[in-house]
C-alpha cells in the first residue's frame, strides 16, 4: 500500500471538523488536539496580503480561517480524500487552492515562495526533518515563518495503520535542526493541556 492509500484510508474513517466551534464561529485556527483551546492565528502574526503554505492541510479549515482574514493560501496533503472534502466545504473562497501531493515532492516540483509555512500535526512531523527543513527554506520568501505543532515526543499513542513514522524531536533537537538549516530566532512552547487531560501540544515558530 502507498503512502497515498495508506493516508487516504486513514482520512476516510476521520472525524468531519464542526461547522461552528465552541464560540459559534464558523472559521478558526486550531494549533492543538483538543477543541476549542491554545492560541489562535496570532501565532502567525498579521497574515493579510501573506502567501501560506499549509504542509498536510487535511480538510482544509485552518488555512480557510488564515484566507478569510485576507491571506492566499495553499493546501497540500497527500491524501485524494482530503481534497476533496476541503473543496466541498471551502471551494467557494476566493484566493485558496488545495493539491493532492506528498509534501517533499510538492516543494521539489513549485517555483514559488512562501511568507508563511505551518504544519499542524502535519507533513513536519511525518517527514525525515533532515530532508523536509531544508526544502521547506529553499521555498520561502526572506523574512518569513514557519510554524508548526505536534505531540510532545513520546507522548503520544499507536501511530496511523501504515501511515509511516512519526519524527518525534525534543525542543533541542529542533532548534539544532532548523537553525542548520538557515532558520533563526526559534521559539519552542508547550501548551498545556485542558484541565482533565494529561498530553500538551508542542509548538515551534521560526523565521527565515
Amino acid at each position: 500500500m502507498s503512502l497515498a492509500e495508506s493516508w487516504d484510508r486513514y482520512a476516510v474513517g476521520s472525524k468531519p471538523r464542526r461547522r461552528v466551534n465552541g464560540k459559534g464561529d464558523a472559521t478558526w485556527l486550531n494549533w492543538t488536539q483538543y477543541a476549542d483551546h491554545g492560541p489562535d492565528e496570532g501565532v502567525l502574526g498579521p497574515v493579510a496580503g501573506r502567501w501560506v503554505l499549509e504542509l498536510g492541510s487535511g480538510s482544509g479549515g485552518n488555512l480557510a480561517h488564515l484566507v478569510t482574514l485576507g491571506a492566499t493560501g495553499r493546501g497540500v496533503d497527500v491524501a485524494p480524500a482530503r481534497k476533496a472534502v476541503a473543496l466541498e466545504r471551502w471551494g467557494h473562497l476566493p484566493g485558496l487552492e488545495f493539491r493532492t501531493a506528498e509534501a517533499t515532492a510538492f516543494l521539489r516540483g513549485t517555483g514559488e515562495t512562501f511568507d508563511v509555512v505551518l504544519s499542524i500535526f502535519g507533513a513536519v512531523w511525518f517527514v525525515d526533518p533532515d530532508t523536509l527543513i531544508p526544502l521547506i527554506r529553499s521555498r520561502m520568501a526572506p523574512g518569513g515563518i514557519l510554524v508548526f505543532s505536534h505531540l510532545p515526543p513520546g507522548s503520544q499513542g499507536p501511530e496511523p495503520v501504515g501511515a509511516g513514522l512519526r519524527y518525534d524531536r525534543t525542543p533541542d533537537e529542533w532548534r539544532r535542526i532548523l537553525t542548520g538549516h538557515g532558520f533563526s530566532d526559534v521559539r519552542m512552547s508547550l501548551i498545556d493541556p485542558p484541565e482533565g487531560r494529561t498530553v500538551g501540544t508542542m509548538l515551534v515558530r521560526c523565521s527565515t
